[in-house]
Protein backbone atom coordinates (compact mmCIF):
# COMPACT_ATOMS: atom_id res chain seq x y z
CA UNK A 1 0.00 0.00 0.00
CA UNK A 2 1.70 3.12 -1.12
CA UNK A 3 0.70 5.94 1.46
CA UNK A 4 1.40 9.28 0.87
CA UNK A 5 2.08 12.14 3.78
CA UNK A 6 0.66 15.71 3.20
CA UNK A 7 0.44 19.36 4.90
CA UNK A 8 -0.29 22.72 4.64
CA UNK A 9 2.30 24.95 4.16
CA UNK A 10 2.59 26.10 7.67
CA UNK A 11 4.59 23.14 8.72
CA UNK A 12 7.65 24.98 7.36
CA UNK A 13 9.70 22.06 6.25
CA UNK A 14 11.01 24.18 3.24
CA UNK A 15 11.23 22.69 -0.60
CA UNK A 16 14.16 21.01 0.41
CA UNK A 17 12.97 18.67 3.00
CA UNK A 18 9.82 18.22 1.64
CA UNK A 19 10.84 16.83 -1.63
CA UNK A 20 13.48 14.64 0.43
CA UNK A 21 10.76 13.04 2.38
CA UNK A 22 8.15 12.97 -0.23
CA UNK A 23 5.91 15.09 1.61
CA UNK A 24 2.75 16.84 -0.63
CA UNK A 25 2.40 21.05 0.55
CA UNK A 26 -1.13 22.43 0.04
CA UNK A 27 0.05 26.30 0.31
CA UNK A 28 -2.10 28.75 2.62
CA UNK A 29 -3.01 32.06 1.05
CA UNK A 30 -1.07 35.90 1.74
CA UNK A 31 -2.78 38.97 1.02
CA UNK A 32 -0.99 41.73 0.47
CA UNK A 33 -3.03 44.79 -0.47
CA UNK A 34 -5.68 43.75 -3.44
CA UNK A 35 -2.81 41.25 -4.31
CA UNK A 36 -2.93 37.30 -3.03
CA UNK A 37 -0.11 35.05 -3.31
CA UNK A 38 0.83 31.14 -2.35
CA UNK A 39 2.55 30.79 0.72
CA UNK A 40 6.17 29.24 0.09
CA UNK A 41 5.33 29.69 -3.97
CA UNK A 42 5.36 33.32 -5.22
CA UNK A 43 5.98 35.32 -2.00
CA UNK A 44 8.65 35.42 0.45
CA UNK A 45 8.95 36.60 4.17
CA UNK A 46 11.17 39.64 2.90
CA UNK A 47 8.46 40.93 0.52
CA UNK A 48 6.19 40.81 3.58
CA UNK A 49 8.28 42.81 6.09
CA UNK A 50 8.91 45.29 3.14
CA UNK A 51 5.01 45.53 2.74
CA UNK A 52 4.76 46.18 6.77
CA UNK A 53 7.33 48.84 7.17
CA UNK A 54 5.97 50.72 3.91
CA UNK A 55 2.07 50.46 4.89
CA UNK A 56 2.54 49.29 8.22
CA UNK A 57 -0.48 46.92 7.84
CA UNK A 58 0.16 43.30 8.61
CA UNK A 59 -0.73 40.99 5.44
CA UNK A 60 -3.73 38.83 5.69
CA UNK A 61 -3.68 34.94 5.47
CA UNK A 62 -6.43 32.47 4.63
CA UNK A 63 -7.03 28.68 4.69
CA UNK A 64 -7.43 26.60 0.99
CA UNK A 65 -11.19 26.37 0.76
CA UNK A 66 -12.94 22.56 0.91
CA UNK A 67 -13.21 22.40 -2.44
CA UNK A 68 -9.27 23.35 -3.36
CA UNK A 69 -8.99 20.68 -0.28
CA UNK A 70 -10.81 18.05 -2.88
CA UNK A 71 -8.80 19.50 -5.85
CA UNK A 72 -5.58 18.39 -3.76
CA UNK A 73 -6.63 15.46 -2.30
CA UNK A 74 -7.98 13.78 -6.02
CA UNK A 75 -4.65 14.74 -7.37
CA UNK A 76 -2.83 12.65 -4.73
CA UNK A 77 -4.77 9.82 -4.52
CA UNK A 78 -3.75 9.23 -8.64
CA UNK A 79 -0.48 7.77 -7.65
CA UNK A 80 -1.35 6.99 -4.07
CA UNK A 81 -3.64 4.41 -2.10
CA UNK A 82 -3.73 6.98 0.78
CA UNK A 83 -2.84 10.22 2.09
CA UNK A 84 -2.91 11.24 5.84
CA UNK A 85 -2.77 15.17 5.30
CA UNK A 86 -1.31 17.21 9.07
CA UNK A 87 -2.64 20.47 9.15
CA UNK A 88 -1.59 23.50 11.28
CA UNK A 89 -4.16 23.43 14.78
CA UNK A 90 -7.52 23.81 14.41
CA UNK A 91 -7.99 27.19 16.80
CA UNK A 92 -4.95 28.98 14.53
CA UNK A 93 -6.68 28.33 11.30
CA UNK A 94 -9.87 27.38 9.14
CA UNK A 95 -7.41 25.01 6.93
CA UNK A 96 -7.97 21.76 8.93
CA UNK A 97 -11.82 22.51 9.14
CA UNK A 98 -11.69 22.56 5.25
CA UNK A 99 -9.12 19.55 5.20
CA UNK A 100 -11.26 17.30 7.17
CA UNK A 101 -14.88 18.37 5.31
CA UNK A 102 -13.03 17.85 1.92
CA UNK A 103 -11.97 14.19 3.29
CA UNK A 104 -15.31 12.89 3.47
CA UNK A 105 -15.61 12.66 -0.27
CA UNK A 106 -12.53 10.21 -0.32
CA UNK A 107 -13.63 7.92 2.58
CA UNK A 108 -10.95 6.45 4.31
CA UNK A 109 -8.49 6.82 1.36
CA UNK A 110 -7.71 10.56 3.51
CA UNK A 111 -7.12 11.15 6.79
CA UNK A 112 -7.35 14.73 7.70
CA UNK A 113 -4.98 15.45 10.91
CA UNK A 114 -5.24 18.43 13.59
CA UNK A 115 -1.40 19.21 14.35
CA UNK A 116 -2.71 21.56 17.64
CA UNK A 117 0.84 22.58 16.12
CA UNK A 118 2.32 25.13 13.83
CA UNK A 119 5.63 25.91 11.94
CA UNK A 120 7.95 23.15 12.72
CA UNK A 121 5.72 22.03 15.62
CA UNK A 122 3.81 20.54 12.49
CA UNK A 123 6.53 19.65 10.66
CA UNK A 124 7.91 17.39 13.42
CA UNK A 125 4.54 15.16 12.75
CA UNK A 126 5.05 15.44 9.19
CA UNK A 127 8.14 13.81 9.25
CA UNK A 128 7.52 11.06 12.20
CA UNK A 129 4.26 10.17 9.71
CA UNK A 130 7.22 9.45 7.31
CA UNK A 131 9.03 7.67 9.51
CA UNK A 132 5.94 5.73 10.27
CA UNK A 133 5.31 5.08 6.83
CA UNK A 134 8.96 3.95 5.84
CA UNK A 135 8.33 1.93 8.79
CA UNK A 136 5.36 -0.42 7.16
CA UNK A 137 2.75 1.27 9.30
CA UNK A 138 -0.69 1.29 7.75
CA UNK A 139 -2.76 4.73 7.68
CA UNK A 140 -4.72 3.73 11.50
CA UNK A 141 -1.14 2.91 13.29
CA UNK A 142 0.25 5.73 12.38
CA UNK A 143 -2.35 8.20 13.03
CA UNK A 144 -2.94 6.20 16.38
CA UNK A 145 0.83 7.29 16.69
CA UNK A 146 0.23 10.60 16.06
CA UNK A 147 -1.95 11.39 18.32
CA UNK A 148 -0.12 9.55 21.33
CA UNK A 149 2.83 12.39 20.15
CA UNK A 150 0.68 15.76 19.51
CA UNK A 151 0.42 16.26 23.04
CA UNK A 152 4.55 15.81 23.45
CA UNK A 153 5.78 18.76 21.04
CA UNK A 154 7.06 21.88 22.06
CA UNK A 155 6.37 24.33 19.63
CA UNK A 156 7.77 27.73 21.07
CA UNK A 157 9.68 30.67 19.95
CA UNK A 158 10.95 33.74 21.04
CA UNK A 159 10.17 37.23 18.75
CA UNK A 160 12.89 39.56 18.41
CA UNK A 161 10.16 42.47 18.55
CA UNK A 162 6.36 42.25 19.39
CA UNK A 163 5.09 44.88 16.91
CA UNK A 164 3.91 42.64 14.81
CA UNK A 165 2.00 40.69 17.15
CA UNK A 166 0.52 44.66 18.35
CA UNK A 167 -0.28 44.78 14.88
CA UNK A 168 -2.52 41.24 15.03
CA UNK A 169 -4.13 42.07 18.48
CA UNK A 170 -1.93 39.74 20.34
CA UNK A 171 0.02 41.74 22.12
CA UNK A 172 -1.55 45.30 23.99
CA UNK A 173 0.05 48.26 23.52
CA UNK A 174 1.04 48.63 27.34
CA UNK A 175 2.87 45.19 26.65
CA UNK A 176 4.62 46.30 23.31
CA UNK A 177 5.79 49.93 24.95
CA UNK A 178 6.60 48.02 28.07
CA UNK A 179 9.10 45.26 26.30
CA UNK A 180 10.74 48.32 24.10
CA UNK A 181 11.84 49.96 27.39
CA UNK A 182 12.87 47.39 29.39
CA UNK A 183 13.49 44.90 26.55
CA UNK A 184 11.50 42.44 27.18
CA UNK A 185 11.36 39.34 24.91
CA UNK A 186 8.41 36.81 25.43
CA UNK A 187 8.90 33.34 24.91
CA UNK A 188 5.49 31.93 23.37
CA UNK A 189 4.34 29.04 23.37
CA UNK A 190 1.70 26.11 21.80
CA UNK A 191 -0.90 25.45 24.65
CA UNK A 192 -3.56 23.72 23.80
CA UNK A 193 -3.91 24.47 19.86
CA UNK A 194 -3.11 28.45 21.12
CA UNK A 195 -0.30 30.20 21.06
CA UNK A 196 0.43 31.67 24.38
CA UNK A 197 2.65 34.10 26.26
CA UNK A 198 5.05 31.35 28.86
CA UNK A 199 7.70 33.90 30.48
CA UNK A 200 9.82 36.46 29.38
CA UNK A 201 13.33 37.45 29.30
CA UNK A 202 15.05 40.38 29.58
CA UNK A 203 18.09 42.16 27.81
CA UNK A 204 19.77 41.32 24.09
CA UNK A 205 18.13 38.94 21.43
CA UNK A 206 21.43 36.36 22.07
CA UNK A 207 20.86 36.75 25.54
CA UNK A 208 17.20 36.00 26.14
CA UNK A 209 17.65 32.84 23.44
CA UNK A 210 21.02 31.49 25.13
CA UNK A 211 18.51 31.57 28.68
CA UNK A 212 15.64 30.08 26.32
CA UNK A 213 17.30 27.09 25.28
CA UNK A 214 18.49 26.52 29.12
CA UNK A 215 15.20 26.47 30.39
CA UNK A 216 14.10 24.68 27.53
CA UNK A 217 17.30 22.00 28.64
CA UNK A 218 15.77 21.80 32.39
CA UNK A 219 12.49 21.45 31.44
CA UNK A 220 12.51 19.00 29.32
CA UNK A 221 15.38 16.33 30.15
CA UNK A 222 13.63 13.42 28.43
CA UNK A 223 13.14 13.90 25.04
CA UNK A 224 12.82 12.23 21.24
CA UNK A 225 16.30 12.33 20.34
CA UNK A 226 15.16 11.54 16.38
CA UNK A 227 15.55 15.15 15.55
CA UNK A 228 14.95 18.75 16.27
CA UNK A 229 13.94 21.93 14.49
CA UNK A 230 15.67 25.48 14.64
CA UNK A 231 13.61 27.78 13.17
CA UNK A 232 13.38 30.75 12.58
CA UNK A 233 12.54 33.95 10.49
CA UNK A 234 15.23 35.65 8.86
CA UNK A 235 17.60 35.98 11.54
CA UNK A 236 21.57 36.28 11.41
CA UNK A 237 23.72 33.39 10.77
CA UNK A 238 25.28 33.49 13.55
CA UNK A 239 22.83 34.01 15.89
CA UNK A 240 21.57 30.63 14.57
CA UNK A 241 24.92 29.18 14.59
CA UNK A 242 24.88 30.20 18.13
CA UNK A 243 21.63 28.74 19.14
CA UNK A 244 22.52 25.35 17.57
CA UNK A 245 26.11 24.83 19.34
CA UNK A 246 24.37 25.92 22.13
CA UNK A 247 21.64 22.84 21.10
CA UNK A 248 24.48 20.37 20.47
CA UNK A 249 26.19 21.25 23.94
CA UNK A 250 22.82 20.82 25.77
CA UNK A 251 20.68 17.99 24.23
CA UNK A 252 21.77 14.89 22.06
CA UNK A 253 19.53 14.90 19.02
CA UNK A 254 21.00 12.83 16.18
CA UNK A 255 19.84 15.77 13.42
CA UNK A 256 19.69 19.13 14.24
CA UNK A 257 17.50 21.09 11.11
CA UNK A 258 17.27 24.46 10.24
CA UNK A 259 14.41 26.04 8.54
CA UNK A 260 13.05 29.19 7.77
CA UNK A 261 9.90 30.32 8.93
CA UNK A 262 6.96 30.59 5.78
CA UNK A 263 5.08 33.74 4.91
CA UNK A 264 2.52 33.08 7.05
CA UNK A 265 4.06 32.29 10.13
CA UNK A 266 6.36 35.37 9.46
CA UNK A 267 3.72 37.62 8.93
CA UNK A 268 2.53 36.87 12.52
CA UNK A 269 5.85 37.21 13.95
CA UNK A 270 8.05 39.48 12.17
CA UNK A 271 11.39 39.29 11.99
CA UNK A 272 14.58 37.61 13.92
CA UNK A 273 11.98 35.10 15.84
CA UNK A 274 13.34 31.93 16.65
CA UNK A 275 12.53 28.73 18.12
CA UNK A 276 14.03 25.70 19.08
CA UNK A 277 11.26 22.58 18.10
CA UNK A 278 11.13 19.17 19.71
CA UNK A 279 9.15 15.83 20.77
CA UNK A 280 9.34 15.07 24.22
CA UNK A 281 9.24 12.00 26.57
CA UNK A 282 6.86 12.79 29.67
CA UNK A 283 9.05 10.32 31.64
CA UNK A 284 12.47 9.10 32.52
CA UNK A 285 13.16 6.11 30.28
Amino acid sequence: MKILISSDSTCDLGGELADKYGVAIMPLKVILGEQTYSDGVDITPEKIFSYVKETGVLPKTSAPSAEEYGEFFAERLKSADAVIHINISDKASSSHQNAVMAAKEFGKRVTAFDSRALSTGQGLLVLKACDFVREGKSPEEAVALLEELRGRVNTSFVPDRLDYLHKGGRCSLAALMGAKALKLHPLVAMQDGQLKAAKKYMGGLRRCLKNYVCDLAREYPFYDRTRCFITHSSCEPEVVEEVRAQVKELFEFNEVLETRAGSVVSGHCGKNTLGVLFIYEKASK
